[in-house]
């Protein structure tokens, strides 16, 4: 890669990363003509290649919005209706829309250090050769992961491989073909060089099944783009590659949870033993690395609604919300397929992935807000509650109790909110000795009974008549009623229609919201936990994947039955597949995967924006161009400031004569 790609760009995203040009000059050994001697120095260099990971692409609503938006299964809630319009509605897209912007500059920030690490280990003195392969074999890792990225999301720019002293302001693009090359490439030599246990035993850092597990995703999604190698499809490639990894997971220190809720459990968080690849939490030195600043992820405050928006029935504020957090910005909300994809009354994933009935809080120790039934945790149902709910009149003078009990720990650098338990449904006498244990708080077993009065608000997947809606103690939403605008049907109404403020209000994506201690960050709109970059069910999702698109149907089921059949209420029986086509590969990775962070490439790689969007984001829809929107824009800072720009081209989006490729 060009100098001036591998420092400008670098330089150009260094405040987000927490670098100046000092640190630049410091931590690339081309700055200055200074090559790096120091075995420590260099090892320190590949912090720099992780950096990105848990400072930004995995905390901020940035990267979400382009691997999650644009797609059939996200929307902007009525709240937000054009947040991030450019993203989930191709609406105004552009070379400066700020996200694809950023994960440009980002991703080529990234690959500079990768490439540092690799070029200087050769003048490295000091520690082993095994202790200097396996470093170098991390940054190709990440250096083929963010190459993915590029050639993905932006298509066939410049690959960087290497070095140059003279700074080029006439890059040149590669060819698809060259990025996939180039990847599986360093991804293979990476697997050969690493193993099960990654450097210094910090299990934020890369092992062999990260390698692996990237291997096949990138096989994947360049079999859309009908690469084959060696006389094989990609395809055939990827299934190759999942098949091993699934058959010989033990050796590859792979492991598939056999619950769902263990997956998502709280505590299973840290060093999740389902995770390929993390972005990485305070616990771990490689989101560390900047002056002790640990992560600071708010993608919650994004997926999880403000159940406050009611606010005479939720009474307590997000500002001060000790159990939910401060969701005040909600802005991600699921579209009615990604809803009607699910089938709860078999499949535990709904309530792992949705949170869809929201109860207030106690906090007995310390008494910050009162006793468990007082005025802050309870709720009384007035007679003009009672008429605006639609609740029946047995209800009045009735209250509606907490569902969870918090407490605090004091001390750290911030206070930390961890629940003592949940209160038994029925159980109204405050008695700490009665609170239940549950794998995640966040997880509301669905169905809610009909006369629960742990919650406020509950919504319905399955429509109930305003008959069945008053015989609830709580307020009912029926899901389907949320959707349906004057102007596009599949997306949220925009006005009252109960004569409430429901209509501001959504299934709540969970997955990034942690309830645990050292989970918390500050002023409640930041978590610190760590989200998985890739997990195991992705390669059980890639194999089935593979097996479809080569014909062999049978073994595609054979690949999802593992993921069905542990998401399986107890009792109940799983649904057969039928036969797996591809819309069943598709639902399933829905199911599986919702939220993610791969939605985009996924039907990408499928040609299946035309078809899917039509259907389930007719909003994004009316806005899509083939012609351009397989691709993202290039970024206007990149483009800014290279001398070629007319030629170099920003991917269709008009800003220069022509597309570039």
């Amino acid at each position: 890669m060009k100098n001036f790609l591998k420092y400008t760009l670098a330089a150009l995203v260094g405040s987000s990363l927490g670098l100046t040009s000092c640190d630049l000059d410091e931590y690339n050994p081309s700055a200055g003509n200074q090559v790096i001697t120091s075995f420590d120095t260099w090892k320190g260099l590949t912090t720099y290649c992780y950096s990105p990971l848990a400072t930004q692409l995995y905390s901020v609503y940035d990267f979400l919005s382009v691997a999650e938006g644009g797609t059939d299964m996200w929307l902007c809630p009525s709240g937000q209706r054009d947040y991030a319009k450019q993203l989930i509605y191709y609406d105004g897209l552009t070379t400066n829309t700020n996200a694809s912007n950023k994960l440009f500059k980002q991703a080529y920030s990234a690959i500079a250090s990768c490439n540092s690490v690799v070029s200087h280990a050769d003048n490295v003195q000091g520690g082993t050769e095994e202790e200097k392969s396996k470093i170098v074999a991390e940054a190709k890792t990440l250096r083929a992961f963010y190459n993915l990225l590029l050639v993905t999301y932006y298509g066939p720019v410049t690959l960087t491989t290497e070095e140059v002293g003279n700074i080029n302001t006439a890059p040149t693009r590669n060819t698809i073909e060259e990025f996939y090359t180039a990847i599986v490439t360093d991804l293979k030599e990476a697997a050969a060089a690493l193993d099960n246990t990654p450097v210094d035993g910090n299990y934020a850092r890369v092992t062999k099944k990260t390698a692996l597990g990237i291997l096949a995703r990138a096989y994947a999604q360049g079999a859309g783009e009908g690469l084959t190698e060696d006389g094989k499809s990609y395809w055939q490639r990827a299934r190759e590659v999942a098949e091993d990894m699934i058959t010989n997971s033990s050796a590859y220190n792979m492991y598939l949870y056999d619950n769902i809720d263990d997956l998502w459990a709280q505590e299973n968080n840290r060093n999740n033993k389902e995770a390929l690849f993390i972005a990485s939490g305070a616990n771990t030195t490689i989101s560390d690395f900047a002056n002790g600043n640990y992560t600071k992820n708010n993608l919650f405050t994004y997926t999880v609604c403000n159940p406050n928006k009611l606010t005479d029935l939720y009474t307590r504020s997000d500002k001060t919300n000790y159990y939910l957090g401060r969701t005040n910005n909600a802005t991600f909300a699921p579209s009615q397929y990604s809803i009607n994809v699910f089938d709860p009354s078999w499949d535990r994933r709904w309530e792992n992935t949705f949170m869809t009935a929201f109860g207030m809080f106690s906090m007995l120790e310390p008494n910050w807000i009162g006793p468990y039934s007082g005025s802050n945790t309870c709720v009384t149902l007035t007679p003009p509650l009672i008429k605006k709910y639609g609740l029946d009149t047995k209800f009045t003078g009735k209250k509606i109790y907490p569902y969870v009990d918090m407490t605090v720990i004091e001390g750290g650098a911030w206070n930390q909110y961890v629940p003592t338990g949940v209160w038994p449904k029925g159980e109204t006498s405050g008695d700490a000795t009665k609170l239940m244990q549950v794998k995640n708080v966040y997880v509301i077993d669905y169905p809610v009974d009909l006369d629960d009065s742990r919650f406020a608000i509950v919504m319905s997947k399955e429509p109930r008549t305003a008959e069945q809606k008053a015989e609830s103690p709580y307020f009912t939403i029926n899901i389907d009623d949320l959707f349906g605008s004057s102007e596009y049907s599949t997306e949220y109404k925009t006005e009252e229609f109960d004569g409430t403020n429901s209509y501001q209000l959504y299934p709540s994506l969970i997955k990034f919201n942690w309830c645990y201690n050292g989970s918390w960050g500050s002023a409640l709109n930041t978590k610190n936990g760590e989200v998985m970059i890739m997990r195991t069910a992705e390669i059980y999702l890639i194999a089935a994947e593979a097996c479809q698109q080569l014909g062999d149907a049978a073994s595609a089921a054979k690949y999802l039955e593992p993921l069905r059949s542990r998401a399986a209420r107890p009792g109940v029986n799983v649904p057969s597949l039928g036969t797996v086509t591809e819309d069943v590969i598709l639902d399933e990775y829905a199911r599986e995967m919702a939220g993610e962070l791969n939605r985009w490439a996924l039907l990408k790689r499928h040609h299946a924006f035309e078809t899917r969007l039509k259907l389930y984001n007719k909003r994004a829809a009316a806005f899509f161009n083939p012609d351009k929107h397989y691709v993202r824009p290039i970024s206007a800072d990149f483009l800014n400031q290279i001398d070629n720009k007319n030629q170099y081209g920003d991917n269709g989006y008009g800003t220069t004569p022509g597309k570039g490729f």
